[in-house]
């Protein structure tokens, strides 16, 4: 089976690509049951401040865990094993798993900060290219003769 790198899809946006993450998703043939869980939203704030908010309600902030490595963040809810109860679920709605949500961010994107607040996890973003890699102006000299 051939692998498909997908990451120069990843980079021609702000560091957020459903597309290419389906078109991933659907060739490596992950049909798990976390795909969706926890829902989030991706908001935009300038042209280089976003912000990723997560749906973390039953968590508490030492039950997640956020890693920035390269061009990947990592969000994790690890949840702890509950102590069992003679009490039996006549309807189950709540969530009460872990998850593990990867999102691609592009080139110079880091993460500024992260807060916890009424069960929804922030995590804000910026980008900050390098000065050296920013367009600059070239002048040009009309006075001088050539010689």
């Amino acid at each position: 089976m051939r692998t498909i790198d997908l990451s120069p899809l990843y980079r021609s946006a702000i560091g957020f690509d459903r597309l290419a993450t389906m078109i991933e998703s659907a060739s490596t043939g992950n049909k798990g049951n976390n795909q969706g869980y926890p829902p989030y939203n991706i908001e935009q704030f300038s042209e280089d401040e976003y912000r990723i908010t997560l749906a973390v309600a039953g968590f508490d902030d030492s039950e997640l865990e956020i890693t920035s490595h390269e061009n990947t963040l990592l969000v994790k809810g690890i949840k702890a094993e509950q102590e069992k109860t003679d009490s039996k679920f006549l309807y189950q709605g709540i969530a009460e798993r872990g998850f593990e949500r990867k999102y691609q961010l592009a080139d110079y994107v880091t993460v500024e900060s992260a807060d916890l607040n009424n069960g929804l996890l922030h995590i804000d973003l910026k980008r900050e290219v390098p000065e050296a890699m920013k367009p600059r102006s070239i002048g040009i000299n009309l006075n001088k003769a050539l010689k």
